[in-house]
């Protein structure tokens, strides 16, 4: 982005930069709001107010609410926050290294992909990695998500592939695992079958401090990397051949942003199961908001998608109350009707 050369110009730059500022404080906000509702709502519901003094001094609570807020729901709680977080930079990364609106780890087929794995050990006990007995599920939907994601990527830099060659490749993805899921169903056995269909619709429910560790470090690991290229993201969004006399290296760029992406798609889904459309609404919703300043519009990416989840999650415990819905369905339900007007302002914008 240019820099402002005038006093005017130089006061409204301040300008935009305050309120975008504000719109990021206000979506924090409302993620801690939605993280107590979380914790408060459950089999036993608590007040706010006793919520919030269970997180800050334990000595105010009883000893039983301390143990439920803490070690039974604060997991799944962050762990919604977590995984929607980056779910949602994984969805608004892939959509500026491809310039298409639609692209997220689900319609590229990660997601697909990831659920077969975990499928292949859930029904027949296939560990893809041998040594990696303890957490045959998530590795096995890890390595399945990365190949999907390589596999991408040697097609795109293939002569003459363009950006939709790519999302129809994966969207043939998706078709592709999601056939060779239903033959796994097919071929498993009924407790099997059970297990399979349970990983397939997301479940925050299993989540652990370790695995939050994990999806937490894989976070953290990746977000400042794309901060550091935030420049260079920005400009990729004005089109690759303005990047390149921009003097950034497209197809360098581009490459190590997939596998990123697909590390912060693969880790979230390897542990909670398939969870649609976070990749796809969040940076929506962010770009409406803040723009495709990449300064912003990353942190805001995360803000929203983690927003999103963590309200999912108590959308899926306030339904009926005593029973969790998959957090799978939720979200799909959620972003299905965003996906259509989404498909639709694209098809009036073309005529």
């Amino acid at each position: 982005m240019a820099a402002p050369t005038t006093g005017v110009e130089r006061g409204r730059y301040r300008a935009l930069v305050w309120r975008r500022q504000l719109i990021l404080l206000g979506l924090g906000l409302a993620l801690v709001f939605s993280l107590c509702v979380d914790l408060a709502i459950g089999p036993a519901r608590y007040g706010l107010g006793e919520v919030v003094r269970a997180l800050l001094a334990s000595d105010s609570v009883s000893p039983q609410v301390w143990v439920v807020v803490w070690e039974i729901r604060m997991p799944v709680a962050l762990m919604a926050v977590v995984v929607g977080a980056s779910l949602s930079v994984a969805g608004a990364q892939m959509q500026t290294i491809l310039n298409n609106p639609l692209a997220s780890p689900f319609t590229l087929g990660i997601s697909a992909a990831a659920s077969f794995g975990a499928a292949l050990a859930l029904a027949f006990g296939v560990a893809l990695i041998p040594a990696a007995i303890a957490y045959v599920v998530p590795i096995n939907a890890f390595v399945m998500a990365m190949l999907a994601a390589f596999l991408i990527h040697l097609l795109s830099i293939k002569r003459g592939v363009t950006v939709e060659t790519i999302v129809l490749l994966g969207i043939a993805l998706v078709f592709t695992f999601n056939a060779l899921l239903a033959l796994v169903q097919f071929l498993a056995s009924s407790q099997a079958l059970a297990a399979v269909v349970f990983w397939t619709m997301g479940s925050l429910t299993k989540a652990t401090w370790p695995k939050l560790a994990i999806t937490t470090l894989a976070l953290a690991v990746v977000l400042p990397v794309f901060a550091r290229r935030a420049w260079a993201l920005t400009a990729l969004r004005l089109g690759e051949d303005k990047a390149a006399s921009f003097g950034v290296k497209v197809t360098r760029l581009r490459l190590e942003t997939l596998m990123m992406v697909s590390l912060l798609a693969a880790i979230p889904v390897a542990f909670v199961g398939t969870i649609g459309f976070i990749g796809l609404v969040g940076p929506h919703i962010a770009r409406m908001l803040i723009g495709e300043d990449q300064r912003f519009f990353l942190p805001a990416s995360a803000l929203a998608g983690a927003l999103i989840l963590s309200a999912s999650s108590v959308l899926s415990k306030a339904l009926v109350p005593g029973t969790i819905f998959p957090i799978g369905v939720v979200t799909s339900l959620i972003g299905i009707p965003f996906f259509i007007s989404l498909i639709l302002s694209n098809a009036r914008r073309s005529w």
